[in-house]
This record gives C-alpha cells, structure tokens and sequence, in this order.
C-alpha cells in the first residue's frame, strides 16, 4: 500500500471527500478532512440525488454503507412524471405496472436526499477525522508534501492532499490551469419550502418524486425532498452574462414571477402557483463544464477528485455519482494496487478518471441541448423510450 507512512489530507467534505475518507480510514491510513462549513448543520443541503448502480451504490457498497443507505434512501422518489407547458400529463412512472426494479437491478437508481447521505458518511468517519471550520486558502511547498493554509486556523501539513472542494476549487490551479467551459444553458434554481401547502397542485403533480415540464425549448425540472421542499430548476438557453443583464432581481420574488409570466406567457397558468408564496428563495445557476479532452502532468503529492475535477450541468444525475465513483477509484488505486511509486499510482489514477468523466460530460452536454431545444419534450421522451405518436 502506498500511504503506509503517509499524512493525507482531504480538502472538502462533500460526498467525494467523505467517501474517500471513509474508504482510506478503514485501511488505517493517517487522514484528516478539513471542511469549510463551522459544522455538519450549519449550510443547507441541495437537493436530492439519485444513485447508480455501477458507480454511487458501487462507492457505498464498498463503503460498507449499503445497509445504512437502505434505512435512508426515499421509495418511490425515483419515479418521475412528464408534462407539457399545458400542465397535461404525457408519461408517468408511478402508473407502471410490471416488476418493481429494487437493489441489484442495474436500472434502479433510488432516491436520497443530500443531508442523510451527508449525515451518513460523517457518522462513519472517526470524530478526530474531520476539521470542521477549516475554509482553504493555499498549498505551499514543504519538503516532498504541502503545508496547507485556513482562514483564521491554524496551518497543517501533509504528504498527499487531494482537493476534494467542488466546482469551484480553490486548489485545482496548483495542478492545472484548464478553465471551465460555459454549456450555453443557465438556469434559475428555486426552493418552496412547504410546498404541500405553498404550492400544492405542483407537488400534486410530482408526487414525490421527480417532475419534468417542457415544451418549444423551455424546461422546469421539478425534484421532491424528505422535509417537503420543492426544488426548481427554470432552464433556458441564453448567453453566459445573460442573468447579469437581464434586469431580474433573484433577491426579489416579484421581479422573478415578472419575468417569468412574460417568458412563459404561453405556458398555462398554473405554473404561477410557484409565486404565490413567500416561502420561496432563488439561485442563478450557470452551467459550465470542462473540456473532455482535459489532461495535466500528474504530481507526487496532489490530486482531485469529483467536481473539483470534472464539473458538469445536472442534466445526467452524474455529478455525485461520478464523485463517489472517483472516491473509491483513488482509493482502490492507492490501497489495493501495486505500483512503484505514487507518482505513477496517481497518474493511473487520473488517466481513468479523466476518460471515464470525459464520456460522462459528453452524454450530459447531450441531455443539457437536448433540454433546451425546441423538440425537447420529444427528446426526453426518447430518453425514456417513448416513441413519437405515443402521447
């Protein structure tokens, strides 16, 4: 094993960086993961992910985490229900009939929310594993390892740190200087919170799984949470400044239901019931991902990991699942194969993560057009195997 003497540090306590810290600490190696958040309740988590066979359930299992999963994971919440801009239902999964897809079937991709799985991996890690309050600023060379930097906390060192601190990574310029690419599409996230009560003809619709509405090139895509939130996501394809100089104001629900009863004026007016209360809150979402073709010289003492490493749109349900998939690949690399140096367990590390990312962010630039064109009702659809005339 390559980390036999080794200090490793994890820089971001997301799924990634948890996993990886949960895998590496069952071989007994000496980790720390430092997370910028004051604690593990002090930031609100997204919304819901949903786990693939071969590369999230595939981490978890390794994990020894499945069972704890299986306690936290929402049934049903994997269905999914289409509309047209009329609100008329075109497909929904909840009115299938024919076997259920359960654990081991490698279609079945169950539900759960951020938090739990959150809450799930910090509990499986040891107390003096995870420093809490630990917000980044910079690597400094110390011998042949890095002596790491925080805000207002004290410097640490290691012999490997992997960066480990999402989209926008605050490390990953110490290993390369590849910048992200805009997807043409951006998007304004919404959260009604209560929405059974605040906006309860929309959540009908979902019935706690996923809702897709889409027509002429304008998609909203619906997802349902365990405490009853209602996350949305009003995608459109627009310039990358276009949020920037488009005159609405996120901090203001009425600029946004503005905008929106004009956008979508020929949408029905049903949809408006995601401003009728002010129990909601909105994000700007502009979508970026990195070249396919991305490479970097690989280091002896620093690597990364999910989206640090590979961002891309949501339009997949690829993101964590490629982030766990990265966690227990370095893992696996380090701990369970044989290689002279880890220099070169890293670059093989790398060169397998960079090629299987590289076809996962050409399938979701697909997903991402394919949302926002003018036949993307159609399109997804065909995702699901319904044929044209079918609806």
């Amino acid at each position: 094993m390559q980390l036999r003497n080794e200090k490793v540090a994890i820089i971001g306590g997301g799924p990634a960086g948890l996993m990886l810290g949960r895998l590496l600490q069952g071989q007994g190696v000496d980790i720390k993961i430092y997370e910028r958040d004051k604690d593990k309740y002090a930031r609100w988590q997204g919304s819901a992910l949903d786990m693939h066979h071969d590369t999230g359930l595939k981490a978890i299992t390794a994990a020894g985490l499945l069972e704890n999963f299986k306690k936290l994971y929402r049934p049903g919440a994997d269905k999914s229900v289409v509309v047209d801009s009329r609100m008329r239902v075109i497909k929904d999964d909840h009115l299938a009939t024919g076997k259920e897809l359960t654990f081991g079937d490698e279609l079945f991709r169950p539900e759960i929310d951020r938090g739990p799985l959150r809450d799930m991996l910090v509990s499986s890690i040891k107390e003096e594993n995870i420093v809490w309050d630990a917000r980044f600023t910079a690597l400094k060379p110390s011998g042949t390892g890095w002596n790491i930097y925080f805000e207002d906390a004290p410097s640490a060192y290691a012999d490997l740190v992997i960066a480990a601190d999402g989209a926008n990574s605050k490390l990953r310029k110490y290993l390369t200087d590849i910048t992200p690419v805009y997807s043409g599409v951006t998007s304004i996230e919404g959260n009604i919170y209560r929405a059974d009560i605040n906006a309860p003809k929309i959540w009908g619709l979902a019935k706690g799984g996923s809702l897709f509405a889409l027509e002429n090139g304008k998609t909203i895509s619906f997802i349902t949470k365990g405490d009853g939130t209602l996350t949305f996501l009003i995608g459109l394809e627009r310039p990358e400044d276009w949020l920037a100089v488009s005159g609405i104001d996120l901090g203001n629900k009425q600029s946004v239901e503005a905008w929106f009863k004009e956008e979508f004026a020929d949408w029905n007016s049903g949809w408006h019931e995601l401003f009728s209360t002010d129990e909601v809150s909105f994000l700007p979402r502009v979508w970026y991902h990195f070249p396919q073709d991305q490479h970097w010289i690989s280091q002896s003492n620093l690597t990364m990991i999910g989206d640090a490493a590979h961002r891309i749109p949501p339009y997949a349900g690829e993101g964590a699942n490629q982030a766990l998939a990265d966690a227990l690949d370095l893992y696996e690399t380090l701990c369970c194969e044989d290689f002279n140096t880890i220099t070169e367990a890293i670059s093989s590390f790398e060169h397998k993560m960079l090629l299987r990312s590289a076809a996962i962010t050409d399938e979701t630039l697909k997903n991402t057009y394919g949302f926002h064109q003018g036949n993307n009702l159609q399109f997804l659809l065909n995702l699901f195997g319904v044929e044209a005339g079918d609806h």
